[in-house]
């Protein structure tokens, strides 16, 4: 096999590549960082910081508390996104948690563009962040958001649960009353079965409520066995 020659390219070309192997993951920057000492030099600039997603980090692997310090001070957006979900979720700093939130969600990380959409509908009762995310990538995007459990989820405030029996008491009852799709299943008509009992043929209205009670009845707080104030 031919390689490709990539010490001979300019440095600002190796950089680029160092940032693009960084944004991938954390196993390929390492990769890269082992090849040479212009690499690991490259590697270990500060600027890089910003472009790795600490979430891609396999499970078992512990992310020391310098480095994900360095990646928020560089305006990581990984990092602004997990401290923004702790902020909101777990130590109910609404509006501290829910700026680092749109930081993440404007840096075009897409946990946190539909993290935020989200949690501007349940909370604040706007819709209009939903334009930025994709029909066809909300599945995706909002299985990989809910999958999350890094370490031990912390537990949710009162204000989550508190909008959680809202959004039950309110929807649930129109969601199972809409004929737009053909009931499948024959479940409890509750937050529990709300993925399971209505085909895809959902309207508009009950496809973002299907993903608004797939949220709340999944979602829990990303910890990392950390306190991200200390940031």
């Amino acid at each position: 096999i031919e390689f490709f020659p990539l010490l001979e390219l300019p440095e600002e070309i190796q950089a680029v590549v160092v940032e693009r192997a960084a944004r991938n993951s954390i196993q390929d920057l390492f990769r890269l960082k082992a090849s040479s000492r212009s690499m690991k030099a490259l590697a270990e600039r500060r600027g890089v910081y910003h472009f790795l997603d600490v979430l891609s980090v396999p499970w078992g692997l512990t992310m020391p508390s310098e480095l994900l310090k360095a990646c928020y001070d560089e305006g990581n957006p990984s990092t602004l996104y997990i401290k923004g979900v702790q902020f909101f979720y777990s130590l109910d700093l609404y509006e501290e948690g829910l700026s680092l939130l749109k930081r993440a969600a404007d840096a075009g990380y897409e946990r946190a563009v539909y993290t935020h959409a989200i949690t501007q509908a349940i909370f604040e009762g706007e819709g209009k962040y939903f334009h930025g995310i994709p029909l066809e990538s909300v599945g995706r995007i909002g299985k990989l958001v809910r999958s999350v459990k890094w370490g031990w989820g912390l537990w949710h405030g009162d204000y989550f649960r508190d909008h959680k029996v809202l959004f039950i008491n309110f929807f649930m009852s129109s969601f199972y009353r809409c004929q737009c799709a053909n009931l499948v299943q024959r479940q409890c008509h509750c937050l529990w079965h709300i993925d399971v009992t209505k085909d895809d043929n959902l309207c508009k209205r009950c496809f973002w409520i299907k993903e608004l009670g797939l949220f709340l009845r999944d979602f829990e707080p990303i910890s990392m066995l950390r306190d991200t104030r200390k940031w």
